[in-house]
């Protein structure tokens, strides 16, 4: 879809901020936060960004935390690095931001070619391709001081967080239509804090983590159907890598048909993640990945349901009530994984026996 006249005058001046020769812009993706687009030029194209200010209100931390990842991954043997990382693409000012009239904020990253994103799992190997893609990823980073990243979104994914937030909106008792999230997050609140309190205890360590690794931000090669690159990083941070874990199998192992969890996918995903992270995992961190499968759904559930409570703020949404159903989708989600627990529990340990 092209845009129409009216948003490509506004965008055009924008582009060329970044590149003196452009011909066409299009919308890019389908994500929640940011605006993105594909930029054409006489020579290669190139994704611009406005970056949400509501949801990331430092973007130089982010350009920062971009930049130092970058730095990271070049020093390593070229040849051990199976993932492109995007590239900044500075301004004629030789700036990595560009700020408009209205003050928003953009950005332009180089374009991975003859890649495409996938909504869902379509075989086996996709999933054992996501695995070894975010395996690979915390590999490379493994030994890059996490304090040394800006924390772009403070209390992202601290569930004990959310939970709160959503008891201060949470005011008037639960409407007919959305009863169900309100008593499902009352039954399991008791589940919020196990990877917070893990965290206190030093029995999980911080780590650098992707932030925000749904099967759409791994880039497939056209051809081979290997993942060749993750994106959308701005949620890079210091954090727990059992975040990532989890929210990577939220998104891979969703079975749109019935609202399930897909244990077959789970297990060929965790496989593969492990041949890559394995080496660094820890008693602790096996023992607790059963606890950050079954949290993540259940702290999204509680993020898109606040947000509807709250009229939409934070995700982009088609419909008022689409951050409604979102919530009851993750919450089902959630109640096939607790139902699967003791094969998913036995699952674990047959990979760590593996190690």
């Amino acid at each position: 879809m092209i845009l129409n006249n009216t948003s490509m005058n506004t965008l055009f001046p924008i582009a060329n901020q970044f590149s003196d020769a452009v011909t066409e812009i299009m919308p890019l993706g389908n994500g929640l936060i940011n605006d993105t687009y594909l930029v054409a030029t006489q020579s290669s194209p190139f994704v611009l960004q406005r970056i949400n200010r509501t949801v990331f209100p430092a973007p130089e931390q982010i350009m920062a935390n971009l930049a130092l990842l970058n730095r990271h991954i070049a020093q390593k043997f070229s040849a051990s690095v199976k993932l492109q990382i995007p590239e900044i693409l500075k301004t004629t000012d030789k700036a990595s931001l560009y700020r408009d009239g209205n003050s928003d904020c953009w950005r332009a990253l180089s374009f991975i070619a003859d890649t495409e994103s996938i909504e869902s799992v379509g075989a086996i190997g996709d999933a054992e391709q996501v695995g070894f893609a975010l395996g690979h990823f915390h590999r490379l980073l493994s030994d890059l001081n996490p304090l040394l990243l800006h924390d772009t979104l403070p209390g992202f994914h601290i569930t004990p967080q959310y939970l709160e937030h959503y008891r201060q909106v949470r005011q008037q008792p639960a409407k007919p239509e959305d009863r169900y999230c309100a008593e499902f997050i009352a039954r399991f609140q008791h589940i919020a804090d196990g990877l917070e309190a893990a965290k206190q205890q030093g029995l999980l360590l911080l780590r650098v983590i992707h932030g925000d690794p749904k099967l759409n931000n791994f880039l497939f090669d056209r051809h081979s159907n290997k993942i060749v690159s993750i994106i959308d990083l701005d949620t890079v941070k210091p954090g727990l890598v059992h975040y990532d874990i989890g929210d990577c199998l939220r998104s891979c192992c969703y079975i749109s048909e019935s609202g399930g969890f897909d244990l077959d996918i789970c297990a060929a995903l965790l496989k593969s993640y492990l041949a890559e992270a394995g080496a660094f995992f820890t008693e602790h961190d096996y023992y607790y990945l059963y606890l950050a499968i079954r949290l993540i759904p259940f702290e999204l559930g509680i993020r898109f349901y606040t947000d509807y409570l709250e009229g939409n703020r934070y995700f982009k949404v088609t419909e008022p009530e689409q951050n409604l159903q979102r919530a009851i989708s993750q919450f089902r989600l959630c109640e096939s994984i607790m139902a699967q627990e003791p094969a998913i529990k036995d699952l674990i340990s047959k990979l760590q026996k593996q190690k």
